[in-house]
C-alpha cells in the first residue's frame, strides 16, 4: 500500500531521536468496559458564560491536548488520533461539525484532542497544526484531515529516491525538509503560519519529543495501541467511527 510505504520510509528518516513505535490506523475495537461510561440519566444542557458559545472555547490542557467545550462537563471525551491516520480524517468528517454544534455546543460535552504518534508523518504534522494559537489547533486539525489525501499525493510524486536524501540531512533539518516535500508547510502557510513561523516550530525538538512521550503515555495509561482512540471520563471505549460512537456518548447523558 502506497500509504505504509511511505510511512515506513518517514519513520526512518526522522523519528530515531524520539524512539517512537510504529502503532495501527482504524483497527476498530471496543474495549471491555465501556458500558462504564452508561448513567441512564439525560443530563441538562449548560449554559455557556454570557457572551461566549462552549464550542468557541478551546485550551490546552495540562496533559497536551486541546479541549475544545466546556472544561467541567460531565462528560468527557478524548480523542487520540493521528495526522496521517485515514480513519482519523473519515471520523472527522463524519462527526466534527455534529459533535461540536450538537454535543459540544450543549455544554454537556467537551471534546479533546491529544495527538498520538502514530508514525514519523505525525511528527512535523503535529508540529505545525500546533505552530500558531490554541485556537487555532482543532480547526487546522479537521482542515489537515481533510487535505490530507494530497500529502500522500505529493509523497507518493517525490519518490523513494527523494526520501531517502533526507537522510543525509541533520536530523535537526529533517522535519522541516519532510514537511516541505510532503506539502504540509504551503498547506499551513496558506492558513496563517508564516514560512519563518513553521521553521522555528519544526526545529523545535523539545517539542518533538513531549508529543512523542504524550504517545508514550497514552500507551501507558489506556492502553491505546491505535487511532482514532476514544476516552469517555477517563474508559477507553475503542476505536471506532462516528455511528459506533455517538450512541456511547447518548449513554452517557448526552440526550
Amino acid at each position: 500500500m502506497i500509504r505504509n510505504r511511505f510511512r515506513q520510509i518517514a519513520l526512518g528518516l526522522l523519528v530515531a531521536p524520539l524512539a517512537l513505535g510504529l502503532a495501527a490506523c482504524g483497527d476498530k475495537k471496543e474495549e471491555a468496559g465501556a458500558g462504564a461510561t452508561t448513567s441512564g440519566e439525560p443530563l441538562a444542557k449548560v449554559a455557556a458564560p454570557a457572551g461566549k458559545a462552549w464550542a468557541d472555547t478551546i485550551e490546552k490542557t495540562a496533559e497536551g491536548g486541546y479541549r475544545m467545550g466546556n472544561p467541567d462537563a460531565p462528560i468527557k471525551l478524548i480523542e487520540y488520533g493521528a495526522l496521517s491516520c485515514s480513519h482519523c480524517a473519515e471520523f472527522a468528517k463524519e462527526s466534527f461539525e455534529k459533535l461540536r454544534d450538537d454535543y459540544v455546543a450543549s455544554g454537556r460535552v467537551s471534546y479533546e484532542l491529544r495527538y498520538f504518534m502514530l508514525n514519523a508523518l505525525d511528527v512535523p504534522a503535529s508540529l505545525l497544526a500546533t505552530c500558531g494559537s490554541t485556537e487555532a489547533v482543532i480547526p487546522l486539525s479537521e482542515q489537515f484531515w481533510a487535505w490530507q489525501p494530497k500529502m500522500f499525493e505529493n509523497l507518493q510524486a517525490a519518490g523513494d529516491a527523494r526520501l531517502r536524501q533526507l537522510d543525509a540531512l541533520p536530523k535537526e533539518q529533517q522535519f522541516a525538509a519532510f514537511a516541505d516535500v510532503a506539502g504540509m508547510t504551503e498547506f499551513f502557510s496558506s492558513r496563517g503560519i508564516a514560512l519563518d513561523q513553521a521553521k522555528v516550530c519544526l526545529a523545535d525538538t523539545a517539542k518533538a519529543k513531549a508529543i512523542a512521550d504524550m504517545t508514550q503515555k497514552a500507551t501507558e495509561q489506556f492502553n491505546v495501541t491505535g487511532t482514532p482512540t476514544f476516552i469517555i471520563n477517563g474508559n477507553n471505549v475503542g476505536s471506532m467511527g462516528w455511528k459506533e460512537l455517538e450512541p456511547k456518548l447518548q449513554q452517557a447523558g448526552a440526550r
